[in-house]
């Protein structure tokens, strides 16, 4: 799903985004609601930024790349965590791009994130390539999700990925309310 975001383009460098994990829903101008094997997924877009919140059974998750008044938690390359029985896994890069070349990975990106229909992207008004696109899939027992965040005016692109899955040997109810592995 492709849409334009009516408000300002507010997260102006890559430098300045920020990451949490646990956060409660930040006000959204776009979201995408997904059911992925069992696991519920909303994609949402914050401005130049993204949330995405995870529910599945016996627990949830949330994470947040944005710009956020007060944090100390620059984007990290990498992030690895226990959440309740879950493993959490992120990573994240800065990818320089020249003009000419950023244009054709923004229409890349564009294309193929709008064309999915677990994505969700949002072009900013006053530049085709400056846009916030998020796609989620699920594979065996984990929920994975890749975002792009793209500031045309440094030739930046922040790509993101993150992995979410069952523990092994963590011990998850049935639908029938039985344990098992």
């Amino acid at each position: 799903m492709l849409t334009t975001l009516n408000t300002a383009y507010t997260d102006t460098r890559a430098a300045d985004l920020a990451w949490a994990l646990g956060r409660e829903p930040l006000p959204a101008l776009a979201a995408l609601d997904l059911e992925l094997a069992g696991a519920k997924v909303q994609l949402r877009l914050l401005g130049a930024s993204h949330q995405v919140i995870l529910e599945e059974r016996g627990g949830d998750c949330s994470e947040t790349v944005a710009c956020i008044a007060g944090s100390r938690t620059p984007l990290p390359l990498g992030v690895a965590r226990r959440v309740g029985d879950w493993e959490y896994e992120f990573a994240a890069r800065v990818e320089p791009l020249a003009p000419g070349a950023f244009a054709g990975r923004a229409q890349e990106l564009l294309a193929l994130v709008s064309d999915h229909p677990h994505g969700l992207a949002g072009v900013f008004p006053g530049s085709p390539h400056a846009f916030t696109a998020l796609l989620a899939q699920r594979q065996g027992g984990q929920v994975h999700w890749r975002t792009w965040h793209a500031y045309p005016q440094d030739g930046q692109l922040v790509a993101t990925r993150t992995r979410v899955g069952v523990r092994p040997g963590a011990l998850r109810l049935s639908p029938s309310g039985a344990r098992t592995a």
